[in-house]
């Protein structure tokens, strides 16, 4: 299972955890107004992957990529354009949430290159009868519209602008909802 789909849950892993980053980030960034939150957001969310990835692998899931550290440069990024634009709105949600969309899927995949591949574990040490799910496959590799990153990279990029655009957006509903 985990040989067949890695590619698919990176892809999908990828989004998700970059669409979960900028909506908080965002979303605290613009309530404070302070560039450095949205770096202090990733990191509490960092804790919380270490505790998820533990849940991961107590249930026998190989859980490796999208490790700790991933949150951390893409949150940066953020806070970095929030304090180079002058702590403009229109600015962080198209930039950041364009470079937050596209860093996260590269820095996972950093994480993703140092995991023991279970093909190449298959060839390796081979068992006297293999079971046919462990039966090695040759990668298809070269095609770009196949990469993993790429995939990852591009869908992050355009959800990610909407979903900043949600993380600020949800700060005036805050705000009216506390001045009901």
């Amino acid at each position: 299972f985990y040989t067949d789909w890695a590619w698919t849950s990176y892809v999908i892993f990828s989004i998700s955890q970059t669409l979960m980053l900028v909506v908080g980030a965002t979303y605290y960034l613009t309530f404070t107004g302070v560039p450095g939150t949205a770096t202090y957001y990733c990191l509490i969310m960092a804790v919380y992957t270490w505790v998820a990835k533990g849940a991961w692998f107590a249930l026998g899931y190989p859980y490796d990529f999208i490790v700790t550290p991933v949150w951390l440069p893409s949150g940066m990024l953020l806070d970095l354009v929030y304090w180079a634009t002058k702590k403009n709105k229109h600015s962080l949600i198209l930039f950041g949430g364009v470079l937050v969309g596209m860093s996260l899927p590269l820095f996972n995949m950093v994480n993703l290159i140092t995991v023991a591949d279970p093909l190449e574990t298959a060839f390796k040490y081979p068992r006297p009868t293999l079971p046919p799910y462990m039966t090695p496959i040759e990668p298809q590799v070269g095609k770009f519209y196949n990469s993993p990153v790429a995939l990852g990279a591009g869908a992050g990029a355009v959800l990610s602008v909407t979903m900043a655009a949600l993380g600020c957006k949800l700060n005036t509903w805050t705000y009216r909802w506390m001045a009901a």
